[in-house]
């Protein structure tokens, strides 16, 4: 796995040996920021389940502002570390060790909102569709904001759910692309 674009391009970036973690592909990783690259420059970015970081690390390299790590497998978090510092974006980046719910309860007491929140939960335990409720229900997604879900093709994320709109769908083999933003 590596940074394809940006300040950090060709960087390889390491990842947990274990099968706990399922890194975005790079063919995947590349058709995904080719769709949203112009949405990234100067935006806030969270990963709610960040494996090894790639996600936010490929947007802070892109331009993004600043980006959040949440991932709760002790395990992952020096190797998100190790990425950073690879990188050289250390200092845009904020990693907490902790479940997705207990984040986006705190973003909320917080009043924080992200531009993009990419959402890569395990397969197949409705995790993705509960974080979409909370992040809706705690208002996390800035106005013009977009969420991306990357998921099994077997889960069903419908058109629209907990106020947000599909507005893309990708398949790429056994990985889907699911992307959301807030209906009007």
């Amino acid at each position: 796995m590596r940074v394809i674009a940006g300040s950090a391009r060709g960087t390889r970036l390491v990842t947990l040996p274990e099968m706990t973690t399922r890194p975005t592909v790079d063919r995947v990783k590349e058709n995904l920021f080719n769709m949203i690259q112009h949405r990234i420059q100067g935006k806030v970015v969270l990963d709610l389940f960040s494996g090894s970081g790639g996600l936010c690390i490929e947007s802070l390299s892109r331009g993004a502002r600043e980006a959040h790590f949440v991932e709760k497998n002790p395990k992952c978090i020096p190797y998100i570390e190790e990425n950073l510092k690879k990188t050289r974006l250390t200092d845009k980046a904020t990693l907490y060790n902790e479940n997705y719910e207990n984040f986006l309860i705190k973003a909320k007491r917080r009043l924080m909102k992200f531009d993009i929140i990419f959402l890569d939960p395990p397969h197949k335990q409705g995790m993705g569709l509960d974080a979409l409720e909370k992040i809706r229900e705690f208002d996390l997604l800035s106005p013009e904001g977009i969420i991306v879900v990357e998921h099994h093709p077997e889960e069903d994320y419908p058109d629209f759910f907990a106020g947000f709109e599909r507005w893309k769908q990708r398949k790429y083999g056994k990985t889907t692309l699911t992307f959301y933003q807030a209906k009007e």
